[in-house]
């Protein structure tokens, strides 16, 4: 990937711009194909997601992606491999997209990835947070999707339009494809012009709701006595050691007097759940798949790779007290501390037979967030540059946690227990740039919406010694997550 020019200001000046963009068409004419222009630049401070509410189009692909950095502790985590303080990406339109499905998609989505490289120029402030090509990417729960699917079952994209901010610093990455046909005076005024509007990016409606006289009409996709029943089917499976661990989802249609408002959503979102990773992926045709997900499956910088074991659940308390007795009898309880380490473990193998040696956090912690809390054991490893982080998604999605153990016996039951498609749903969602560094999340606590219409997803890990009653009472409560916050 060469860097033809390391101007800080090139989309400040526009005939250095366009003399740059006649450098990359000359690059194109001499291999014979279009390339991308890859321009990062430091901006003043502006919020992501005021430019999404203001440049994206429901025709375009998007992708949303914030960490409050609050509540989860992972500031404070030795070592810990991303920076202090909370950053956002807002990554709008496609300049060069891949979808696949089936066994190979992650590898396939990795040789795209690894090809457009080839043909991408960089220049710019290169040396900032979350400067240059970065590419993002959706997963489905299931590798193959019925025809009706909202999403493919995987997508990867270079977004023309990327703004970040992290602490006080803001960037914003142009990736312009270029062709031999182009006139680069004509590329570099629209440029020109694009980068001042998005330096003025202000929300165009008020992004705080109460929630008050709002009605929505709610339908349970399953009855929640049949959920009670795969519940219980399920513990039989488990009784006769067919499988140790099964993640049943539930699924909830919402209807709402008018279309949802997906801007305000989200900042209610990130307002009500700071310690949660927001996010939002548009699939271009109308359809938003948005939640706010306390589960990272894995972080990578500069060949440290962080992941989160994340299983075993408990309510937060009404008082400084009950909350304390709450956290103690979750710590205490041998169900979700085998529930949570199924998880571990498996990670730990997955990570080992990649040739990776993981470090497990000596003692399990409690993830405490605004309505519920988890047991949680963050988990470390050296990354060497011949493993791409999507081999190491390949190898973990899905954990233990969102599907079961064994893995494929429990995906089968899924299909069998849930009459509803998941689609992205405990799925893979989030980034990787072009130096093998990357983020991303599981797509819990979550919802896919389109116009006035929403279905909510919400799961519960079954083991022995669950409860149907109480499984169900916990899916209610991740339920409300998104329910409290959806405009």
């Amino acid at each position: 990937m060469p860097v033809v020019s390391t101007d800080l200001n090139l989309l400040q000046d526009r005939q250095e711009l366009a003399r740059f963009l006649a450098a990359c068409q000359q690059v194109s004419v001499e291999k014979g194909c279009s390339q991308i222009a890859s321009i990062s630049l430091e901006i003043p401070a502006v919020d992501p997601l005021a430019v999404l509410d203001a440049i994206a189009k429901p025709s375009q692909l998007s992708f949303y992606f914030e960490n409050g950095g609050k509540g989860k502790g992972k500031a404070s985590v030795p070592g810990a491999v991303f920076l202090d303080g909370n950053f956002a990406i807002a990554a709008i339109d496609a300049a060069i997209t891949f979808t696949g499905e089936g066994k190979q998609r992650f590898a396939n989505a990795g040789d795209f990835l690894e090809s457009c490289q080839n043909n991408i120029i960089t220049a710019g402030a290169l040396d900032l947070p979350f400067s240059g090509p970065h590419f993002f990417a959706s997963f489905t729960f299931f590798e193959e999707c019925p025809p009706n699917s909202a999403f493919p079952a995987a997508t990867l994209f270079l977004p023309r339009w990327q703004v970040a901010r992290l602490a006080k610093s803001c960037v914003l990455v142009a990736n312009v494809p270029v062709h031999y046909r182009d006139n680069p005076e004509q590329l570099a005024l629209g440029l020109w012009q694009k980068v001042e509007g998005i330096k003025l990016a202000k929300y165009r409606s008020p992004l705080v709701y109460s929630g008050n006289g709002r009605v929505l009409k709610k339908r349970h996709i399953v009855n929640p006595d049949d959920f009670k029943m795969a519940v219980n089917s399920a513990l039989q499976s488990i009784q006769a050691s067919r499988l140790s661990k099964i993640v049943l989802a539930h699924a909830v249609d919402v209807s709402s007097p008018q279309a949802f408002n997906i801007i305000s959503s989200l900042n209610n979102l990130r307002r009500i759940y700071p310690d949660c990773y927001i996010f939002a992926a548009n699939n271009g045709k109308g359809k938003h798949f948005m939640g706010a997900s306390p589960e990272r499956l894995l972080g990578i910088r500069n060949h440290q790779l962080e992941t989160d074991a994340l299983a075993g659940s408990a309510p937060r308390g009404y008082s400084p007290r009950e909350d304390a007795v709450l956290a103690n009898a979750l710590l205490d309880s041998e169900k979700e501390k085998h529930e949570h380490q199924v998880v571990v473990d498996f990670i730990s193998d997955r990570l080992a037979k990649l040739g990776l040696t993981p470090q497990i956090a000596p003692m399990v912690r409690l993830m405490q967030l605004s309505n519920i809390q988890h047991l949680w054991t963050p988990i470390r490893a050296e990354v060497p540059a011949s493993i791409h982080p999507l081999e190491i998604i390949a190898a973990l999605h899905p954990t233990p946690a969102v599907a079961g153990l064994p893995r494929d016996i429990a995906c089968q039951e899924i299909r069998r227990y849930e009459a509803f498609d998941r689609c992205l749903y405990a799925a893979p969602l989030g980034w990787i740039d072009y130096q093998g560094n990357g983020e991303f999340i599981v797509g819990i606590r979550s919802a896919l919406i389109e116009g006035d219409r929403a279905r909510f997803y919400a799961g519960a890990g079954i083991v022995a010694g669950s409860n149907a009653d109480k499984e169900l009472a916990e899916v209610k409560l991740k339920l409300n997550t998104l329910l409290e916050a959806l405009v």
